[in-house]
């Protein structure tokens, strides 16, 4: 009767996607939804946090893949095995993890000052990991979500109400498969022939968590395994972007079968913590973990595995200097804390964005991005002004500071950020100009920005 009734809700989908309508309407196939306009928003908010909490956190043990090492690969990783063998009781499997997920000290209220006081624009938690178990009650996961077990709460309701209330952007993870999902793991025996899991738990799942929550971002994973015909990639891509509730909105990455990645969807991930060479000609997102060894939290994280603040700050100019956005990492606990040194971490990243943000937020690339100057230096330009700023993140040793590619005129003027006063500057032949530096205020970020007005 499910499957039944799932089939109806799917053939709806499918039917409204034929509706003619007003505007412009996309169909089921990549060269028509790879020509949508991806909405303002995202690339005007160039920062956001990434977010992995799930069942997972509880054993807190080498990363959030720590199921599918200790019974999943083949053979399976003798750390993990011999982890539950010294800590756990014979017998006791993943799922017993999920009563202990707790997350008795959640207080979302507190997260999104968290997430607002880092200048982080949008916020994306996951829905839904390879693990299968949501953080909402989805209907389709019977006794593997995080209202029939673990917190009892509806996590990505509550942690959406606050973040909303901040005026930031909420977007939702959501894994395409499932590791020990049986209708997953006999599709997958069947060389995906069938569709088993897709018709009857993925799609239905992801409709409801759409029509529940009204994501402005869907981060896909999980599906390389098998081709976007398998997952119905396209069918659900064309419902979200016509007659969704979030149509005008909803932003998704290119993780949607094997082979999409880099190619199609809406902005580009790429791989896990991907650095491109030079200018993409397509819109990129970077997404990086503050603990460099894992996404997920971990119990025996150390200080030299995490990024400091100046290399964050590093990583988020380049990449935005490269015309991409920046979405950072944290893992919080199982009991719902988010691990100080994180908070220190993305206060630190608000305080300096604070001063700098201009030259951040819906910047465009210059015509050159990056140059080296007196220091290495990273350029971005205001896309309604003619300013153009570089951000340098070494202390010069001199006060005078040669830029040989912007061409200055009479006209131009030079600050920086955070002092108002126009600094001295003399043009260099054939191009370019040499500017007076004041004393550089102290930044734990290590990185200053000189705003040029009037260049080249």
């Amino acid at each position: 009767m499910l499957a039944q009734a799932n089939c109806v809700f799917l053939l709806l989908a499918a039917l409204l996607i034929a509706i003619p309508a007003s505007g412009t309407r996309y169909q089921a196939n990549w060269e028509s939804l790879d020509a949508r306009p991806l909405p303002t928003w995202y690339d005007d908010a160039k920062f956001g946090i990434f977010v992995h909490w799930g069942v997972f956190s509880v054993p807190g043990f080498e990363s959030e893949w720590f199921w599918w090492h200790w019974q999943g690969q083949n053979p399976p990783d003798q750390k993990c095995v011999l982890y539950m063998l010294e800590n756990y009781p014979p017998g006791f499997s993943y799922p017993d993890f999920a009563p202990q997920f707790h997350a008795q000290f959640f207080d979302p209220d507190d997260w999104a000052d968290i997430f607002q006081a880092s200048g982080a624009k949008y916020v994306v938690l996951t829905a839904k990991h390879h693990e299968g178990f949501t953080t909402w009650p989805s209907p389709h996961s019977w006794n593997w979500n995080s209202v029939d077990t673990g917190p009892h709460r509806d996590l990505v309701g509550e942690l959406a109400e606050a973040v909303r209330n901040r005026s930031l952007h909420y977007g939702l993870y959501n894994s395409l498969y499932e590791w020990f999902n049986p209708l997953y793991l006999a599709d997958k025996k069947n060389n995906f022939t069938t569709q088993d899991f897709v018709l009857n738990k993925l799609l239905p799942e992801l409709y409801d968590m759409v029509l529940s929550y009204k994501p402005e971002l869907i981060w896909s994973d999980g599906d390389w395994e098998a081709p976007d015909t398998y997952w119905n990639s396209t069918e659900f891509l064309a419902w979200l972007y016509n007659d969704s509730p979030v149509k005008d909105v909803i932003v998704t990455n290119d993780r949607w079968g094997a082979g999409c990645y880099c190619k199609h969807g809406g902005y580009y991930n790429c791989a896990d913590k991907y650095t491109p060479g030079e200018l993409p000609k397509h819109k990129w997102e970077k997404c990086q973990s503050v603990d460099t060894q894992s996404w997920g939290y971990r119990r025996t994280m150390r200080l030299s595995e995490l990024m400091d603040l100046p290399s964050i700050v590093q990583d988020l100019v380049q990449t935005v200097a490269m015309g991409g956005n920046y979405l950072l990492n944290v893992g919080p606990t199982p009991d719902g804390m988010i691990p100080p040194v994180f908070e220190e971490r993305l206060r630190g990243i608000g305080a300096w964005l604070e001063v700098n943000g201009e030259a951040i937020y819906s910047s465009k690339p210059w015509r050159l991005q990056t140059e080296n100057a007196t220091v290495p230096v990273w350029y971005t330009s205001n896309s309604k002004s003619s300013s153009v700023y570089a951000v340098f993140m070494k202390k010069p040793t001199v006060y005078t500071f040669h830029l040989s590619e912007p061409i200055p005129a009479e006209s131009t003027t030079v600050t920086l950020l955070g002092n108002l006063e126009p600094l001295r500057w003399a043009p260099l032949h054939p191009r370019g100009l040499i500017i007076l530096l004041p004393e550089l205020p102290p930044t734990p970020a290590q990185a200053w920005i000189l705003k040029l007005d009037g260049v080249k």
